[in-house]
């Protein structure tokens, strides 16, 4: 899949925007005054800014309205309206801390539970599509929910939920990898099965369906080097992972958890490119791409 800056933005800093909501929902961190504005204008200009970066990956950004109106069979549009729905729990909660020093705890729970049921519809989006094998399978909403998880315990601050859920989103990752890398080839589908003849024999592609490119082709099919795959799968180990667990480790400075948040986010865009990037469309196989 062609790896698109406004979905790498989307996906990385919505899921860390959300997350750090559900932490602030459940009271954790308990902020009142300028502070709990400082830590909920962090997490409504990733989570809205994340949101609004995925409209221009839309050929007519201008239509992302109409996502609301299909939420019945879309993912996406379920995802717009539980988005909208945390966004404004939270923003009655976060007024209540900013302005008054009272927190709704009622309303702080629902709020978290709508922030981290918008950032399982966004991981529905992906796992949901059978014809992108590595996406569809459990480890998907895992890593969302997991990332979203730690990296807003990250930003929150609660290092002793941090490390734990680090953890685990590093050993998902690593999972997904491991098993998304055959999952393609363990469908059984190829370009016989792809065009109705492999029941004829041996079908491979004599020339491609037409000498130029096409939108299927700019969108769906992309290559990327073994090589160049798995220098990147180390460095978003090494900088969304390794690094702020270590910094974490360390007696707390704000210095190393400053630290700790700019390595996780440039790791995971790193990962994140990688999502896309290497995830095989079965349209390419129309186009000889095995």
């Amino acid at each position: 899949m062609h790896p698109a800056p406004s979905v790498i933005l989307f996906t990385t800093f919505s899921g860390l925007g959300f997350g750090l909501l559900f932490w602030l929902g459940i009271g954790m961190p308990g902020p009142t005054g300028w502070v709990a504005f400082t830590f909920f204008a962090i997490a409504y200009l990733m989570a809205v800014g994340g949101l609004l970066a995925s409209t221009f990956h839309l050929g007519h950004p201008e239509r992302a309205i109409k996502a609301f109106s299909q939420w019945k069979t879309s993912w996406l549009s379920r995802e717009a309206w539980v988005s909208v729905a945390a966004l404004l729990v939270m923003v009655v909660y976060g007024a209540g801390l900013v302005f008054w020093g009272q927190a709704t705890v009622p309303l702080g729970l629902i709020g978290a539970a709508l922030s981290l049921l918008t950032v399982a519809t966004t991981s529905m989006i992906y796992t949901q599509l059978k014809t992108v094998p590595r996406w569809n399978h459990w480890s998907t909403p895992a890593l969302f929910l997991s990332l979203s998880l730690g990296g807003g315990a990250l930003l929150a601050g609660q290092v002793r939920f941090a490390l734990p859920l680090l953890s685990v989103a590093a050993t998902v990752q690593i999972i997904a990898w491991m098993t998304g890398d055959g999952r393609f080839r363990g469908r059984g589908t190829d370009i016989g099965t792809a065009t109705g003849l492999g029941t004829l024999g041996r079908v491979k592609a004599f020339e491609p369906p037409h000498t130029g490119t096409n939108y299927l082709l700019r969108e769906f099919v992309h290559v990327v080097g073994r090589r160049h795959s798995m220098k990147l799968r180390l460095l978003s180990l090494l900088l969304g992972y390794g690094l702020p667990i270590l910094l974490l480790m360390l007696p707390f400075s704000h210095i190393y958890a400053g630290l700790a948040v700019v390595a996780h986010v440039a790791g995971i865009l790193a990962s994140r490119w990688l999502f896309f990037a290497e995830a095989e469309h079965v349209v390419g196989l129309y186009y000889g791409r095995q």
